[in-house]
């Protein structure tokens, strides 16, 4: 069997690539752009060098010709989309980028997909808990049929990319199964997002990198964490439990709190604990905020089986850790 990720370079893309040469005896496609760093997947490339079931494809969700040449030489059985302009904040800055690669970009994907002949994979398109947006608090927890309300540039675009997986699985019978994912992390997580670069700058202040400052946005979104090693394990049962074509699911953890919460949880197993002050910056706050971000996962967990194993505590002591390592070694770091 072969699999193919979509932005493998990416935090879930890696973790999921881990997880299917650990619990499978599948050769694992990886796509991704000439210019991806590689180093969440640094582990994997001596694999790759001696083609020992890991290749690396070059394709980007813009250009319909490298998706083609990635898919003839993959010829994959399943497809996991995980490749997408992921950072919500960066999309009120380039929201034409993030549209062309999320919701044309899936299309292009689809499109080749479809028009090669010999294969007929099982597809995973990866949408986002984000095209719930801005939603009530009566309408908590948030089951698949909630409406959505969009709250930025990348939530929009993810709502297209959610209805593209649909709209071609019921017009040209692929099979194609839809994931809304609510807030998932842990090692490897961009530092663009709130808990990465809080586990950054701690892991900076204790190496006297920085002053004892954590810089923050809005500290009081609600969200509903799990791990990301808990994530990928669902994207596998995913497409290997009877998966049914135009379904589409919200997966997700137990454990809900704010990004107060989750800060102050961090700060407490942090060396420097009794010196480290928050200070908000308003450039890291968003025009507009999903702020209630709690998912009724029932439908997936009924349908597979699937319960998130790994508690809070260990996500973000891991997070953290993996940030201390980094600054450890002496990279360097933007204060974002």
């Amino acid at each position: 069997m072969r699999a193919l990720i979509t932005g493998i370079t990416g935090m879930v893309g890696s973790h999921l690539a881990d997880y299917l040469l650990e619990n499978t005896n599948w050769d694992v496609y990886g796509m991704c752009r000439w210019r991806s760093p590689l180093d969440n997947v640094e582990h994997l490339v001596d694999r790759a060098n001696n083609k020992d079931r890991v290749y690396f494809v070059y394709g980007d969700l813009c250009d319909y010709i490298s998706l083609q040449n990635a898919i003839e030489e993959s010829r994959p059985d399943y497809v996991f989309h995980l490749a997408a302009q992921s950072y919500p904040l960066t999309s009120f800055t380039s929201p034409i980028q993030t549209l062309d690669t999320n919701i044309i970009g899936t299309a292009r994907l689809l499109e080749a997909l479809r028009r090669y002949k010999n294969i007929n994979p099982i597809i995973h398109v990866c949408s986002s808990s984000e095209v719930f947006g801005r939603v009530s608090k009566e309408k908590l927890p948030i089951d698949e049929e909630c409406a959505f309300h969009p709250a930025s540039p990348y939530a929009i675009s993810k709502t297209g990319t959610d209805l593209v997986g649909r709209f071609y699985a019921e017009a040209y019978a692929q099979k194609i199964v839809t994931t809304r994912m609510f807030t998932h992390t842990g090692p490897r997580r961009g530092d663009v997002f709130a808990e990465s670069t809080f586990s950054k700058q701690i892991a900076m202040i204790e190496h006297g990198v920085i002053a004892p400052i954590v810089r923050t946005g809005n500290l009081k979104s609600l969200r509903t964490w799990s791990d990301v090693r808990d994530a990928v394990r669902a994207y596998y049962m995913l497409l290997t439990i009877n998966p049914i074509p135009g379904e589409y699911y919200n997966i997700g953890g137990t454990y809900s709190c704010t990004i107060e919460d989750m800060l102050d949880y961090l700060i407490s197993i942090s060396t420097h604990k009794d010196i480290i002050k928050i200070e908000t910056d308003k450039s890291r706050i968003r025009p507009l905020d999903a702020d209630l971000q709690v998912p009724d996962t029932s439908k997936f967990r009924k349908h597979t089986g699937w319960e998130p194993k790994i508690p809070f505590e260990k996500t973000m002591q891991d997070l953290l850790n993996y940030w201390r390592n980094r600054v450890k070694i002496g990279k360097m770091f933007l204060l974002r």
